[in-house]
């Protein structure tokens, strides 16, 4: 059986990655270690895998692996020298998010040196806006900037639905070649942006601080606003069955600015159009994962499985095991090594994923970062995480 990490969980070391010491010399890092669960607690469904499937979809659908699935959030691009290399031959983000032959060389660049068990398409959320008339740009060093920024309904009704055959075609050429150069290695990811979040883009222009021009927007003339959302929620519904379509085997959803809502108004503002998305996802593909992720999510937490997501991914401010517990047994998670460890020594970097496989407990565990991988984390240290999360037994 497997269990939600308590007291019903323990650890045979067997090997240098013992729980009860995990500050271990380098030369022992190549081995690894064995967690088991008593019965008992809040268990995941230990069904044998389906050793066709990558290990990723198989520990989200509950099945018995050997250990927990790795890839890690912004891993194509930003320290990585090969990537660093593309960015001076093509300066341009969107013309590398938006080139077929480079989203596939980009987003296959950590694949091929790390071997992570997802491997996510190049892209950026923003993307769809172009085709729905909403022009923009991702400027280096400032970030995306909209260049109309949507405050009044007459701003909304100029908004198409987003058609991601005609406006996007490279995304699914790009998803349609990724699955065959993985080969079914490891879950080729996908990922769009949650409503709440597109809306705060557009309506405050790019990135902001306080949110004030989305919250005057929401708590002045919400209808307005819900008539955006409701139009992100129909095009991004319609994107992630694209995406499915074209060789995606699970897609994350981003919210990342849900979190700046209180209870109340992430409960009229994002709940109700993330659960659109995914019962309508659901009604036409429904062994899609899709993975759900929220930065600063700690006081949203229970609400999170009511959008009806397969896994909600967690960042560095929530314990683990705590997380764990809220969430409830019938919800995967993912993460939720803070990113700044990847600066520690390879010693302190195995005590804290340790740490974190240990709290998770064995099954519907995805490891990750908490967030993304930072600007000048040491590519030898993103391959120490990698090498430690691949060599863990359950």
């Amino acid at each position: 059986m497997s269990c939600i990490y308590g007291s019903n969980c323990f650890v045979s070391s067997f090997s240098a990655y013992s729980f009860s010491n995990p500050r271990l010399s380098s030369s022992q890092n190549s081995k690894s270690s064995s967690i088991q669960c008593t019965a008992g607690g809040v268990v995941a469904d230990s069904k044998g895998a389906t050793t066709s499937e990558p290990l990723l979809l198989n520990a989200v659908k509950g099945l018995d692996v050997e250990r927990p699935p790795v890839w890690l959030m912004r891993q194509a691009g930003r320290y990585m020298k090969s990537y660093q290399a593309i960015c001076e031959k093509y300066p341009s983000f969107r013309e590398r998010s938006e080139n077929v032959d480079l989203v596939v060389e980009i987003s296959l660049q950590p694949w091929e040196v790390f071997k992570p068990d997802g491997v996510i398409l190049f892209s950026d959320i923003l993307t769809p806006l172009s085709g729905m008339n909403i022009p923009f740009d991702i400027v280096k060093g400032k970030g995306p900037v909209i260049f109309d920024p949507l405050r009044t309904q007459e701003d909304v009704d100029r908004v198409r639905e987003f058609v991601p055959e005609e406006s996007v075609p490279y995304v699914g050429n790009a998803l349609t070649i990724l699955r065959k150069e993985v080969d079914n290695k490891a879950a080729v990811l996908g990922f769009v942006g949650a409503p709440f979040t597109l809306a705060s883009y557009v309506v405050e222009g790019g990135s902001s601080k306080h949110f004030s021009k989305i919250k005057r927007l929401a708590f002045s003339d919400p209808k307005v606003l819900h008539a955006l959302l409701q139009k992100f929620a129909t095009s991004m519904a319609n994107y992630v069955k694209y995406q499915a379509d074209h060789g995606a085997q699970a897609v994350q959803i981003f919210d990342s600015w849900a979190t700046e809502l209180s209870p109340v108004d992430f409960e009229e503002f994002s709940l109700p159009y993330l659960k659109q998305i995914v019962d309508s996802v659901k009604s036409t593909h429904p062994n899609l994962p899709i993975i759900l992720y929220a930065s600063g999510s700690g006081g949203l937490l229970e609400r999170l499985p009511l959008t009806g997501v397969d896994v909600v991914s967690l960042d560095w401010t929530v314990d683990m095991a705590e997380g764990r517990k809220r969430l409830g047994s019938d919800v995967a998670v993912q993460g939720n090594v803070d990113p700044g460890v990847l600066f520690g020594s390879k010693e302190f970097i195995t005590s804290r994923i340790m740490d974190t496989v240990k709290k998770a407990g064995r099954g519907k565990h995805i490891l990750n970062l908490g967030h993304g991988i930072v600007v000048g984390t040491p590519e030898e240290n993103v391959a120490h995480f990698f090498e430690v999360a691949k060599n863990i037994r359950y």
